[in-house]
C-alpha cells in the first residue's frame, strides 16, 4: 500500500510536470498567457521574483519541468536511494514557497468579504473576484499544486523506507501554541490602527488609512485571530469530535481532512506572504520608525512553519482512527 501511495503521488507529479512543461514551451513559442513580466498586474514588479522575465523564460520552465518529471518518476521506484528525495524537497520548496507571493494570502482573505458584501450592501469600490484572483495569481495555485504533489511523493517514499517521522505529538502541541501566539502581534497593530492608536507607526502614517483602510486591516487581523483559535483544535478534543453546540454533527468524528486541508493551505500562504515581507525588508523598502507596518509580518514564516508542523502531526495522529468501529468515541489521548 505504501509503495502504491508513493507511486500514485509520483505519477501525479510527473503528469503535472508534463502539462506545465508543455505550457512553458507554448508561452516561449508565442502563446498568450505568460503569467509574469508585462502581463502581471503587479504595478511595480515588487511582489514576484519572476517579475523581470519574458515569455522566452518558458524554455527554462520546460527544462525545469523535465527535471520535476524525472525526479517524480524516480520516487515511484521502491529503491533505497535517497537522491530522488534530496532533489524532491528543493523542488517542492521552490514551487510552494518561492514562486508564489503575498497575493495568494490576499486572495484567500478577501474572498469571504467578496461573498458577503453583496448580501449586506457593502461598497468594496467595485472590487471583484477577478481582481482578487487574476490569472497570474491562479497560476501560483497551479505551482503550489505541483509542489505539494512532489512533497507528498517524497513523504510517501520516505515512509516506505520505514524511517521515523520528526512530526511527533509532542512537537505538534508545541507548534500549536506557537502558531496561535505569533499572529497576535500583527492583530494588535491592526486593531490599534482601526481604533486610531498609532501602534508602531507615526501619526502621519495612521492618517493615510483614515478613509477605511485600517478597517480592512482590522478585518484581516480578526481573520488571523480566528484562525489562531481554530489552530488550538489540532490538539483539543473539539478538533476530533464535533462539540455539542453544533446541530446534527454533535458527538460525531471530525473528518481529519476537514482540518488538514485548510490548515495546510493557510500555512503555505502565510509563509509565502512573510517571505515577501522579509525580501522587501532586505531590499530596504521599510523604515524602522514604521516597524508596525512590516515587522509583525516578518514573523509569519515562523507562524506558517509552526502551523504546518501542527497540521502534519495532527494528520499522523489521526490517520488510523477510522479503523475503530466507534471512531466518534475515541479520545485524543488514545489516538496519539
Amino acid at each position: 500500500m505504501k509503495t502504491f501511495t508513493a507511486g500514485r503521488y509520483g505519477y501525479a507529479a510527473a503528469l503535472w510536470a508534463l502539462g506545465y512543461g508543455l505550457l512553458g514551451s507554448a508561452w516561449a513559442l508565442g502563446m498568450p498567457g505568460f503569467p509574469w513580466g508585462a502581463a502581471d498586474p503587479d504595478p511595480d514588479g515588487a511582489l514576484s521574483i519572476l517579475a523581470a522575465t519574458t515569455p522566452r523564460f518558458g524554455w527554462w520552465i520546460a527544462a525545469f519541468s523535465l527535471l520535476v518529471a524525472v525526479t517524480a518518476l524516480a520516487l515511484t521506484r521502491g529503491s533505497n536511494h535517497r537522491a530522488p528525495v534530496f532533489a524532491a524537497w528543493p523542488i517542492a520548496a521552490l514551487l510552494v514557497l518561492v514562486i508564489p507571493d503575498s497575493r495568494l494570502m490576499m486572495g484567500v482573505a478577501y474572498t469571504p468579504l467578496l461573498l458577503v458584501a453583496p448580501v449586506f450592501g457593502w461598497d468594496l469600490g467595485g472590487a471583484t473576484f477577478a481582481d482578487a484572483w487574476p490569472w497570474p495569481v491562479l497560476n501560483q495555485l497551479v505551482c503550489v499544486l505541483g509542489g505539494l504533489l512532489m512533497a507528498a511523493a517524497a513523504l510517501a517514499h520516505t515512509r516506505g523506507q520505514g524511517r521515523r517521522s520528526w512530526f511527533t505529538p509532542e512537537r505538534g502541541r508545541v507548534a500549536v501554541y506557537v502558531a496561535s501566539a505569533v499572529p497576535l502581534v500583527y492583530c494588535a497593530t491592526r486593531w490599534a490602527w482601526a481604533l486610531g492608536i498609532p501602534l508602531g507607526v507615526s501619526e502621519e502614517f495612521l492618517a493615510e488609512g483614515a478613509d477605511g483602510l485600517w478597517l480592512a486591516g482590522a478585518y484581516l487581523a480578526t481573520f488571523g485571530a480566528f484562525g489562531g483559535v481554530l489552530t488550538l483544535g489540532l490538539t483539543q478534543r473539539w478538533g476530533e469530535i464535533f462539540p455539542r453546540w453544533i446541530p446534527a454533527l454533535r458527538g460525531r468524528r471530525v473528518p481529519p481532512l476537514l482540518a488538514v486541508v485548510p490548515a495546510g493551505f493557510v500555512s503555505i500562504i502565510i509563509t509565502v506572504a512573510g517571505l515577501t515581507y522579509i525580501r522587501w525588508t532586505i531590499a530596504g523598502r521599510f523604515a524602522m520608525a514604521e516597524w508596525g507596518a512590516w515587522l509583525p509580518e516578518c514573523f509569519w514564516p515562523v507562524w506558517g512553519a509552526a502551523l504546518a508542523t501542527a497540521t502534519i502531526s495532527y494528520h499522523r495522529r489521526r490517520r488510523h482512527d477510522t479503523a475503530s468501529p466507534y471512531p466518534h468515541k475515541a479520545h485524543p489521548a488514545r489516538t496519539s
